[in-house]
Protein backbone atom coordinates (compact mmCIF):
# COMPACT_ATOMS: atom_id res chain seq x y z
CA UNK A 1 0.00 0.00 0.00
CA UNK A 2 1.24 3.28 -0.86
CA UNK A 3 2.61 5.77 2.07
CA UNK A 4 2.45 9.02 1.91
CA UNK A 5 6.35 10.27 2.87
CA UNK A 6 8.44 13.84 3.97
CA UNK A 7 11.81 12.56 3.43
CA UNK A 8 14.84 14.15 5.00
CA UNK A 9 18.39 13.76 3.72
CA UNK A 10 21.47 15.53 2.14
CA UNK A 11 24.30 13.46 0.77
CA UNK A 12 24.45 10.89 -2.19
CA UNK A 13 23.88 7.75 0.05
CA UNK A 14 20.32 9.25 0.51
CA UNK A 15 19.53 10.50 -2.88
CA UNK A 16 19.86 7.10 -3.77
CA UNK A 17 17.29 6.24 -1.15
CA UNK A 18 14.46 9.19 -2.49
CA UNK A 19 14.85 7.75 -5.90
CA UNK A 20 13.80 4.25 -4.80
CA UNK A 21 11.29 5.21 -2.17
CA UNK A 22 9.83 7.42 -5.14
CA UNK A 23 9.13 4.63 -7.61
CA UNK A 24 6.34 3.12 -5.30
CA UNK A 25 5.25 5.62 -2.63
CA UNK A 26 4.03 9.21 -2.28
CA UNK A 27 7.04 11.70 -1.73
CA UNK A 28 5.06 14.48 -0.04
CA UNK A 29 7.85 16.94 0.88
CA UNK A 30 11.64 16.85 0.72
CA UNK A 31 13.85 18.33 2.76
CA UNK A 32 17.88 19.03 2.61
CA UNK A 33 20.63 21.17 3.81
CA UNK A 34 21.33 24.68 1.89
CA UNK A 35 23.61 24.47 -0.69
CA UNK A 36 27.27 24.61 -0.10
CA UNK A 37 30.46 26.84 -1.50
CA UNK A 38 32.41 23.40 -3.15
CA UNK A 39 36.30 23.43 -4.06
CA UNK A 40 38.70 26.26 -4.31
CA UNK A 41 37.04 28.40 -6.47
CA UNK A 42 33.72 28.10 -3.56
CA UNK A 43 31.03 27.18 -6.72
CA UNK A 44 27.28 27.21 -4.75
CA UNK A 45 26.34 23.62 -5.46
CA UNK A 46 22.58 21.72 -4.14
CA UNK A 47 23.03 18.61 -2.47
CA UNK A 48 22.34 15.11 -4.35
CA UNK A 49 18.89 15.10 -2.59
CA UNK A 50 17.93 18.53 -4.17
CA UNK A 51 18.93 17.59 -7.30
CA UNK A 52 16.85 14.23 -7.29
CA UNK A 53 13.71 15.95 -5.73
CA UNK A 54 14.28 18.69 -8.76
CA UNK A 55 14.69 15.90 -11.13
CA UNK A 56 11.38 14.34 -9.95
CA UNK A 57 9.19 17.61 -9.73
CA UNK A 58 9.13 17.25 -5.61
CA UNK A 59 8.45 19.57 -2.87
CA UNK A 60 11.45 20.72 -1.51
CA UNK A 61 12.90 22.93 1.10
CA UNK A 62 16.12 23.85 2.59
CA UNK A 63 15.20 25.37 5.86
CA UNK A 64 18.83 26.56 7.98
CA UNK A 65 17.28 25.01 11.40
CA UNK A 66 14.56 23.36 12.28
CA UNK A 67 14.74 24.02 15.87
CA UNK A 68 11.74 26.37 16.94
CA UNK A 69 11.32 26.97 13.08
CA UNK A 70 7.30 27.19 13.17
CA UNK A 71 7.19 27.30 9.42
CA UNK A 72 8.70 24.02 8.43
CA UNK A 73 6.47 22.15 11.63
CA UNK A 74 3.43 23.73 9.84
CA UNK A 75 4.36 22.56 6.52
CA UNK A 76 5.38 19.27 7.21
CA UNK A 77 2.61 18.82 9.87
CA UNK A 78 0.07 19.98 6.25
CA UNK A 79 1.18 16.66 4.34
CA UNK A 80 -0.26 14.38 6.73
CA UNK A 81 2.75 12.00 6.71
CA UNK A 82 2.20 8.82 7.29
CA UNK A 83 5.92 8.26 8.29
CA UNK A 84 8.95 10.96 7.83
CA UNK A 85 12.20 8.78 6.66
CA UNK A 86 15.49 10.28 7.66
CA UNK A 87 18.77 9.35 5.93
CA UNK A 88 21.75 11.31 6.76
CA UNK A 89 20.10 14.52 6.98
CA UNK A 90 22.49 15.93 9.11
CA UNK A 91 20.65 18.06 11.05
CA UNK A 92 18.80 16.85 14.86
CA UNK A 93 15.15 16.69 14.87
CA UNK A 94 13.43 18.43 17.45
CA UNK A 95 10.67 17.04 19.71
CA UNK A 96 7.72 18.93 17.86
CA UNK A 97 8.70 17.56 14.59
CA UNK A 98 9.05 13.51 16.00
CA UNK A 99 6.00 13.74 17.33
CA UNK A 100 4.22 14.60 13.95
CA UNK A 101 4.29 11.58 12.40
CA UNK A 102 6.45 7.57 13.03
CA UNK A 103 10.10 9.10 12.40
CA UNK A 104 12.46 6.16 10.47
CA UNK A 105 16.14 6.55 10.46
CA UNK A 106 18.27 4.77 8.53
CA UNK A 107 22.42 4.67 10.24
CA UNK A 108 24.76 2.92 8.43
CA UNK A 109 25.68 0.86 11.11
CA UNK A 110 24.91 -2.20 13.39
CA UNK A 111 23.65 0.14 16.69
CA UNK A 112 24.75 0.85 18.74
CA UNK A 113 27.73 0.54 17.59
CA UNK A 114 28.92 3.63 16.00
CA UNK A 115 26.49 6.06 16.82
CA UNK A 116 27.28 9.92 15.18
CA UNK A 117 28.83 11.21 12.33
CA UNK A 118 31.03 8.61 10.20
CA UNK A 119 30.27 5.39 10.99
CA UNK A 120 30.83 3.31 8.01
CA UNK A 121 34.58 5.27 8.06
CA UNK A 122 35.36 4.44 11.75
CA UNK A 123 34.32 0.84 10.97
CA UNK A 124 36.87 0.49 8.43
CA UNK A 125 39.43 2.17 10.50
CA UNK A 126 39.05 -0.82 13.14
CA UNK A 127 39.09 -2.93 10.34
CA UNK A 128 35.78 -4.64 11.24
CA UNK A 129 34.45 -7.26 8.66
CA UNK A 130 31.03 -7.13 8.90
CA UNK A 131 29.03 -3.97 9.36
CA UNK A 132 25.21 -3.23 8.30
CA UNK A 133 22.36 -1.24 8.49
CA UNK A 134 20.34 -0.05 11.25
CA UNK A 135 16.39 1.27 10.53
CA UNK A 136 15.38 3.20 14.03
CA UNK A 137 12.28 4.77 15.48
CA UNK A 138 14.10 8.19 15.86
CA UNK A 139 14.07 10.15 19.24
CA UNK A 140 15.68 12.87 20.48
CA UNK A 141 18.86 11.61 20.95
CA UNK A 142 21.62 10.65 18.76
CA UNK A 143 21.26 7.42 17.39
CA UNK A 144 19.63 6.33 20.42
CA UNK A 145 16.04 5.14 19.44
CA UNK A 146 14.88 1.76 18.86
CA UNK A 147 15.35 -0.56 16.37
CA UNK A 148 13.20 -1.56 13.72
CA UNK A 149 15.61 -4.23 11.71
CA UNK A 150 18.94 -4.80 10.78
CA UNK A 151 20.85 -6.88 8.24
CA UNK A 152 24.60 -7.52 8.08
CA UNK A 153 26.75 -6.31 5.19
CA UNK A 154 30.61 -7.21 4.81
CA UNK A 155 32.66 -4.63 4.38
CA UNK A 156 36.88 -6.54 4.54
CA UNK A 157 39.00 -4.55 2.40
CA UNK A 158 36.25 -2.38 0.56
CA UNK A 159 36.60 1.42 0.71
CA UNK A 160 34.40 3.72 2.01
CA UNK A 161 32.70 4.89 -1.75
CA UNK A 162 32.29 1.59 -2.33
CA UNK A 163 30.57 0.78 1.01
CA UNK A 164 28.64 3.76 1.20
CA UNK A 165 27.00 2.86 -1.87
CA UNK A 166 26.54 -0.79 -0.88
CA UNK A 167 24.51 0.20 2.10
CA UNK A 168 22.56 2.55 0.28
CA UNK A 169 21.24 0.22 -1.84
CA UNK A 170 20.58 -1.96 1.15
CA UNK A 171 18.92 0.69 3.10
CA UNK A 172 16.46 1.43 0.45
CA UNK A 173 15.64 -2.42 0.02
CA UNK A 174 14.88 -2.34 3.89
CA UNK A 175 13.14 0.87 3.88
CA UNK A 176 10.79 -0.49 1.11
CA UNK A 177 10.09 -3.63 3.00
CA UNK A 178 9.46 -2.20 6.31
CA UNK A 179 7.46 0.43 4.66
CA UNK A 180 4.80 -2.48 2.41
CA UNK A 181 4.41 -4.35 6.06
CA UNK A 182 4.97 -2.13 9.28
CA UNK A 183 2.95 -4.19 11.16
CA UNK A 184 5.88 -6.80 11.12
CA UNK A 185 8.99 -4.99 12.70
CA UNK A 186 8.68 -4.73 16.70
CA UNK A 187 10.97 -2.24 18.11
CA UNK A 188 13.64 -3.42 20.24
CA UNK A 189 15.38 -1.15 22.54
CA UNK A 190 19.18 -0.32 22.13
CA UNK A 191 21.77 -1.58 25.26
CA UNK A 192 23.43 1.67 25.58
CA UNK A 193 25.88 0.19 27.56
CA UNK A 194 27.31 -1.25 24.70
CA UNK A 195 27.19 2.09 22.52
CA UNK A 196 30.03 3.16 20.43
CA UNK A 197 30.23 6.75 18.96
CA UNK A 198 32.20 8.49 16.14
CA UNK A 199 33.63 11.42 15.06
CA UNK A 200 33.36 14.22 12.19
CA UNK A 201 35.92 13.50 9.69
CA UNK A 202 38.72 16.54 9.20
CA UNK A 203 41.65 16.57 6.63
CA UNK A 204 43.92 15.90 9.05
CA UNK A 205 42.60 12.87 10.11
CA UNK A 206 44.70 11.67 6.43
CA UNK A 207 47.92 12.73 8.24
CA UNK A 208 49.79 9.46 8.42
CA UNK A 209 53.41 8.26 9.98
CA UNK A 210 54.80 5.21 8.15
CA UNK A 211 54.92 3.00 11.38
CA UNK A 212 52.23 0.81 10.90
CA UNK A 213 51.57 -0.95 7.57
CA UNK A 214 47.95 -2.09 8.28
CA UNK A 215 46.48 0.80 10.18
CA UNK A 216 47.85 2.84 7.13
CA UNK A 217 46.03 0.52 4.89
CA UNK A 218 43.07 0.86 7.17
CA UNK A 219 42.78 4.48 6.54
CA UNK A 220 43.39 4.28 3.19
CA UNK A 221 40.45 2.54 2.87
CA UNK A 222 38.39 4.58 5.13
CA UNK A 223 39.66 7.97 3.82
CA UNK A 224 39.57 7.17 0.29
CA UNK A 225 37.45 9.97 -0.93
CA UNK A 226 38.87 12.61 1.51
CA UNK A 227 40.73 13.71 3.28
CA UNK A 228 42.84 10.89 1.68
CA UNK A 229 46.13 9.60 3.40
CA UNK A 230 49.10 11.85 3.04
CA UNK A 231 52.49 12.42 4.40
CA UNK A 232 53.72 15.89 6.47
CA UNK A 233 54.88 16.72 3.33
CA UNK A 234 51.94 16.44 1.74
CA UNK A 235 52.84 13.41 -0.66
CA UNK A 236 49.30 11.63 -0.91
CA UNK A 237 48.92 7.92 -1.90
CA UNK A 238 46.23 7.55 -3.95
CA UNK A 239 45.95 3.79 -4.51
CA UNK A 240 47.68 1.50 -2.14
CA UNK A 241 47.32 -2.54 -0.78
CA UNK A 242 48.70 -4.14 2.18
CA UNK A 243 51.49 -6.27 0.95
CA UNK A 244 52.65 -7.59 4.42
CA UNK A 245 51.96 -6.23 7.67
CA UNK A 246 54.13 -8.58 10.08
CA UNK A 247 58.21 -7.88 9.20
CA UNK A 248 59.95 -4.61 10.88
CA UNK A 249 61.97 -2.13 9.07
CA UNK A 250 63.51 0.81 8.50
CA UNK A 251 60.39 3.20 8.12
CA UNK A 252 60.41 4.77 3.96
CA UNK A 253 62.21 2.60 2.32
CA UNK A 254 61.76 1.70 -1.15
CA UNK A 255 62.29 -2.14 -0.57
CA UNK A 256 61.20 -3.70 -4.19
CA UNK A 257 60.47 -2.00 -7.87
CA UNK A 258 57.61 -3.73 -10.10
CA UNK A 259 56.38 -3.19 -13.06
CA UNK A 260 53.39 -0.97 -12.08
CA UNK A 261 54.27 -0.66 -8.15
CA UNK A 262 57.42 -0.25 -5.69
CA UNK A 263 57.04 -1.71 -2.34
CA UNK A 264 57.17 0.96 1.09
CA UNK A 265 58.54 -0.62 4.16
CA UNK A 266 56.97 1.12 7.81
CA UNK A 267 58.18 0.25 11.21
CA UNK A 268 56.17 -2.51 11.10
CA UNK A 269 54.85 -4.11 8.11
CA UNK A 270 54.46 -2.74 4.13
CA UNK A 271 52.99 -1.36 1.60
CA UNK A 272 52.58 -2.16 -2.25
CA UNK A 273 51.86 1.57 -3.58
CA UNK A 274 50.57 2.09 -7.27
CA UNK A 275 49.92 5.53 -7.30
CA UNK A 276 50.97 8.57 -5.50
CA UNK A 277 50.68 12.41 -5.85
CA UNK A 278 52.96 15.77 -4.51
CA UNK A 279 50.65 18.35 -3.51
CA UNK A 280 49.41 20.77 -5.88
CA UNK A 281 50.44 18.09 -8.52
CA UNK A 282 48.78 15.33 -10.39
CA UNK A 283 48.20 11.69 -9.67
CA UNK A 284 51.34 9.55 -10.98
CA UNK A 285 51.72 5.83 -11.53
CA UNK A 286 54.76 4.57 -8.97
CA UNK A 287 57.49 3.71 -11.68
CA UNK A 288 56.23 7.47 -13.28
CA UNK A 289 57.22 8.91 -9.94
CA UNK A 290 60.40 6.99 -9.48
CA UNK A 291 61.35 7.33 -12.58
CA UNK A 292 61.28 11.33 -12.28
CA UNK A 293 62.86 11.78 -8.79
CA UNK A 294 65.53 9.40 -9.66
CA UNK A 295 65.05 6.66 -6.89
CA UNK A 296 65.99 3.31 -7.12
CA UNK A 297 65.69 0.15 -4.84
CA UNK A 298 66.83 1.11 -1.36
CA UNK A 299 66.49 4.40 -1.44
CA UNK A 300 64.69 6.42 1.02
CA UNK A 301 60.94 7.83 -0.76
CA UNK A 302 61.33 10.84 1.14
Amino acid sequence: MKKNIVFMGTPEFSAFILEELAKIHNISLVLTQTDKEVGRKKILTPSPVKEVALKLGLELIQPKTLKNNVEVFELIKSKKPDFIIVAAYGKILPKDILDIAPCINTHASLLPYYRGASPIQSAILNADEISGVTLMNMDVGLDTGDILYQQELNIKDLTSPIVFDKMSKLSAKMLLELLENPSNFKAIKQDDSLATHTKIIKKQDGLIELKDAKEIYQKFLAFYDWPNVFLENGLKFNELILNEYESFNDEGVIKEIGKNYFILTCKKGSLKILKLQEAGKKSLDANVYLNGKRLKEGDKLV
